[in-house]
């Protein structure tokens, strides 16, 4: 029986927990959709996309910000277009899920808790930074608390439910499992629902193999067969851990949001770069990367001709 092909998506902007570190990290117009189109033609065929200031590179919910480069990237690829509803740790529910609204995308994220979400020991780890204010946010982040409450859920889920879109829903740790399927037992989200499981975020549960082995267990008692599951993992563990899920048969996900390393101790030149990694490993394994089409179907999401940007 022929292995189910593997889903690579990649993060490309980075937003909450991605100060502008490396000169590989795109924050203009002009880099994420280079970027963007880059890392699709790469391999993958999930775009995860933030936007941000152009000017002083910060985190950015406004939807003007999207549009210097959503355009460009639906014309010169057919990758799915993944819109974060994340964004910021500071900013309301009604901010965050604004882009996602304004272009009904085919999918975007779901953090599916609250939880204290920290990058603060990054703070000694360089001395200089591109930005002003990146320092002060990155050493403030130990005092966040990234709001996620059930009812910030449930307006998000309701506000987007006539865009069709399907959520990547944002598990940190496995009582994020079970906020989904108590949303789901209320009838917010709809089988088969996509899981992105969340590893090595300081906060959230840590990357390794054992707690993997865990949260897909207890996916597979929450929700049987009616899911389709990814993995994310931050730093160092982002290749290694993808390497495993897509062996055990999850779909996979990198990027520099996730990591600015190609391997230990050496920044990635691109997005493309930790695609072209992945996908060269997932092939060496004997498993097939999907299409964009593939994962549209993979997915069941509506299609690229019914998102407004």
């Amino acid at each position: 029986m022929a292995r189910p092909k593997t889903i690579i998506t990649c993060a490309v902007t980075g937003a909450i927990h991605t100060p502008t570190m490396s000169d590989a990290l795109p924050y203009t117009y002009d880099d994420i959709a280079e970027q963007a189109v880059a890392a699709a033609e790469a391999g993958a065929s999930i775009l995860h996309l933030h936007a941000r200031d152009p000017e002083t590179g910060a985190p950015s919910v406004d939807p003007e910000d999207f549009m210097g480069f959503l355009p460009r990237v639906k014309q010169a690829t057919d990758a799915v277009v993944n819109i974060s509803t994340g964004g910021s740790l500071t900013l309301s529910i009604q901010d965050r899920i604004k882009p996602a609204a304004t272009f009904s995308a085919e999918m975007c994220s779901m953090n599916m808790g609250s939880m204290n979400f920290s990058f603060h020991p990054l703070a000694k780890r360089f001395e200089t930074w591109k930005f002003d204010w990146e320092r002060d946010y990155v050493e403030g982040s130990d005092g966040n608390i990234f709001r996620n409450t059930f009812r910030d859920i449930e307006e998000a889920a309701t506000t987007l439910a006539p865009h069709d879109i399907k959520f990547e829903h944002e598990c940190y740790d496995v009582g994020h499992l079970y906020n989904l399927k108590f949303c789901m037992d209320i009838g917010l989200f709809k089988a088969p629902v996509f899981i992105q499981f969340v590893m090595g975020i300081l906060g959230g549960i840590g990357a390794d193999i054992d707690n993997l082995v865990f949260m897909k267990k207890t996916a597979d008692k929450l929700f049987g067969d009616t899911y389709r599951w990814s993995i994310l993992s931050a730093g160092a563990a982002q290749i290694p851990m993808a390497t495993t899920a897509s062996q055990m048969g999850g779909h996979v996900r990198v990027g520099l949001e996730d990591s600015l390393f190609i391997s230990r101790g050496t920044l990635a030149e691109s997005n493309a770069q930790q695609v072209a990694k992945i996908r060269r490993i997932v092939e060496d394994l004997g498993s097939e990367v999907a299409t964009p089409d593939e994962a549209r179907e993979i997915l069941d999401l509506k299609g690229g001709d019914k998102v407004t940007f």
